[in-house]
């Protein structure tokens, strides 16, 4: 898979969370959302106790609550979404502190923001606990598609490059004199979106023409063959199983 490559939501560490071979973090991960999005919204107390499951595997993990809790700020969209669902729906209305609210809407909000949440999460504390080239790994030794993985690690490996080559053409405007003021500079911003689209594409080009040169024939070299055994598998798989449970209960009271 080539070198290593870091990003801003991994926390490196030595737990045993970390220690777990990628592919069994990602079906964990995987079966908790799922499990998750799959609870009735009605069962109000099974989301407390799954956030509490989270909380109990970012302890083990050793990764901070503040950790969690900034890289959380991403679904601010989506919560912004939820609260207005209740103003916006139709159907039964309620009065909340003077305000006419939806009911169905009120329940479509506390649905989207109870399980985005816990989604999102569960997402942050994979990415905190796996770099990006186990995680590749890790979906290769699940049966991805190879070529979705390979997709997949070329944007990861080129998409800093992409960002730095911004960076150059926006320093380059600035130094004579360009400041993006109004809609009369959207022509030199797209004209600077063209030039980076064929500057990609040249690139692109001749990454591939480098790789094809030393031998590239359309598969990516396995350099580890992450193997799990019986016991990590069990390990890893303890948060989706006791989710199950949960969600179950959910159904049944």
């Amino acid at each position: 898979m080539g070198a290593g490559h870091t990003h801003a939501l991994y926390r490196h560490g030595h737990s045993p969370v970390h220690a777990l071979p990628p592919q069994t973090k990602i079906a964990a991960a995987l079966g908790f959302v799922v499990i998750v999005v799959s609870t009735p919204r009605a069962a109000v107390w099974a989301f407390p106790l799954y956030a509490v499951l989270l909380a109990v595997t970012a302890g083990i993990a050793r990764v901070p609550a503040g950790f969690l809790l900034k890289r959380l700020l991403i679904e601010v969209p989506f919560v912004a979404f939820a609260v207005l669902m209740p103003f916006v729906a139709q159907g039964e209305r309620v009065q909340v502190l003077g305000l006419s609210l939806s009911v169905s809407g009120l329940w479509g909000a506390w649905n989207v923001l109870a399980k985005g949440t816990l989604g999102v999460a569960a997402s942050v504390l994979l990415a905190a606990t796996t770099d990006l080239r186990a995680l590749l790994l890790g979906l290769e030794r699940l049966r991805l598609p190879p070529l979705l993985v390979q997709i997949a690690s070329f944007m990861i490996r080129y998409g800093d490059v992409i960002t730095d080559e911004m960076r150059r053409m926006r320093i380059a405007r600035e130094s004579r004199g360009f400041e993006a003021k109004g809609v009369r500079h959207w022509g030199v911003l797209a004209k600077s979106a063209g030039a980076l689209f064929i500057r990609s594409y040249e690139r692109g080009e001749r990454v591939h023409l480098a790789m094809v040169s030393r031998g590239y024939s359309g598969t990516m070299p396995v350099i580890d063959e992450v193997v799990a055994s019986r016991a990590q598998w069990s390990y890893a798989l303890a948060l989706p199983c006791t989710s199950l449970v949960v969600c179950l209960l959910g159904w049944t009271l």
